[in-house]
């Protein structure tokens, strides 16, 4: 059972699709964006909902809903990735959708912008579930996807594994002579089935460059700096390895469970062995005692990494925090009343569009290198992947400095001002 919705204007609620709305509106307003090509860039391209059946290990059949919304297309084939959340519904995929098209624009790549998900908890079901869930969600999307029209990836709650499964199921409802070109339709996929090396750190790669530049830019020195990581999946990891190879010290972390704090240092590999053989949670490490979540951001730290879930800063809590820096591992992690609130304070926020591009990157790499038959070693990948956040870094800088605007508003009006001399150039048809 499928339900298509195509280009449907609805007004904004509150939350991350109200947050992304008026960022968008603020940038737009400031490079007085035409107005014909603000119409087409305020809704998505399409939308579709589906629902659909799944046998559980018990015998029983459940019904799921799955949502995946494609905002924009203009500068290639739609990008971005599937969450397993119970959040996910439509507005959510909707903003997740249209941060992606500005991430990808702002980036530089022949990208557009899509988001999708299904609406369910992981961890309620089994291996063999998710399997037979993850393959009959491909199944019910169709060609809907495809690796020259809309190019799915890891997020929330998916992994290297999830993309197999779904390669595998699209592969499948191919011809034999067609198969061998689709292994593009993914990315984020185990190295033995086209993945890249490198992919699996790209994101938490990019967080920790972007920090890096940013400590350049103020000639500091990342060595002693404390940060906090909310996350401790991919991204949060990976960024928090990184910086720890600089010198950087992880005093805190905050997940799904709860959250741990030790102001002398958490070692982030004992802390990523122990959440491996403790079922993904932190709790109960002994490198570190609990806390309260509620007082986590307001933690004493030089920089703060949200890199869980959106909205995850607010009013309620802006005020509180003490770090000199914000890296939006996440996306849409900060909303838009409290990040007034953190500028103001002369807190400097890195963007969610700039700071975790690197996934996005990564992806497009593998998905070159399936186009073309290519295998990139990890040095490789790594250095060009440092090469175009640090191109992206410093253009949004200087862009925040010419415009006289805080960074975010910065990467926006650079994304939008692509997009726009794409449609002056192409028209719009008829």
């Amino acid at each position: 059972m499928t339900t298509t919705i195509t280009s449907e204007k609805k007004q904004p609620k509150q939350g991350m699709l109200d947050n992304v709305m008026r960022q968008f509106n603020n940038a737009a307003d400031i490079i007085e964006l035409n107005k014909n090509i603000r119409k087409i860039l305020e809704v998505t391209n399409s939308e579709f909902i589906v629902h659909f059946p799944v046998r559980m290990d018990n015998g029983e059949v459940e019904i799921f809903t799955g949502y995946r919304v494609q905002h924009n297309n203009a500068l290639g084939p739609y990008k971005g990735g599937l969450r397993y959340h119970p959040t996910v519904d439509i507005d959510a995929a909707r903003a997740l959708a249209m941060w992606m098209t500005w991430k990808t624009s702002l980036a530089g790549l022949p990208y557009g912008g899509a988001k999708g998900g299904i609406q369910l908890d992981p961890t309620k079901y089994s291996q063999d579930e998710l399997q037979r869930i993850t393959r009959r969600f491909t199944y019910a999307l169709g060609d809907n996807i495809g690796p020259e029209l809309d190019i799915p990836a890891p997020d929330v709650n998916t992994n290297a594994q999830t993309m197999a499964w779904i390669l595998d199921t699209y592969m499948s409802t191919k011809s034999p002579n067609e198969r061998s070109k689709n292994l593009h339709v993914v990315t984020g996929k185990p190295i033995g089935a086209g993945g890249s090396e490198g992919r699996d750190r790209a994101t938490g790669y990019g967080v920790y460059l972007t920090i890096k530049f940013w400590a350049e830019s103020k000639n500091t020195d990342l060595k002693g700096k404390k940060f906090i990581v909310q996350g401790f999946g991919n991204v949060g990891y990976w960024a928090a390895y990184f910086l720890e190879r600089e010198g950087a010290v992880l005093t805190a972390v905050q997940d799904a469970y709860g959250s741990i704090h030790n102001d002398q240092g958490i070692s982030t590999e004992n802390l990523m062995a122990y959440t491996k053989a403790n079922k993904g949670s932190i709790l109960g490490f002994a490198g570190a005692s609990p806390m309260d979540n509620g007082d986590f951001f307001s933690l004493d730290c030089d920089i703060c990494i949200p890199a869980a879930l959106g909205n995850q800063i607010t009013v309620k809590n802006a005020h509180t925090i003490k770090a000199g820096l914000i890296a939006e591992g996440a996306n849409g992690p900060t909303d838009v009343q409290a990040e007034e609130i953190l500028l103001q304070r002369g807190v400097d926020i890195i963007p969610d569009i700039l700071c975790n591009s690197g996934g996005v990157i990564g992806s497009y790499f593998e998905w070159l290198q399936n186009r073309n038959g290519e295998i990139w070693t990890l040095e490789e990948v790594l250095d060009k992947l440092e090469k175009k956040m640090r191109e992206s870094y410093f253009k949004v800088a200087q862009k925040a400095k010419s415009k006289k605007v805080d960074m975010r508003t910065a990467a926006f009006i650079i994304a939008i001002e692509r997009l726009e001399e794409t449609y002056v150039q192409r028209g719009i048809f008829p």
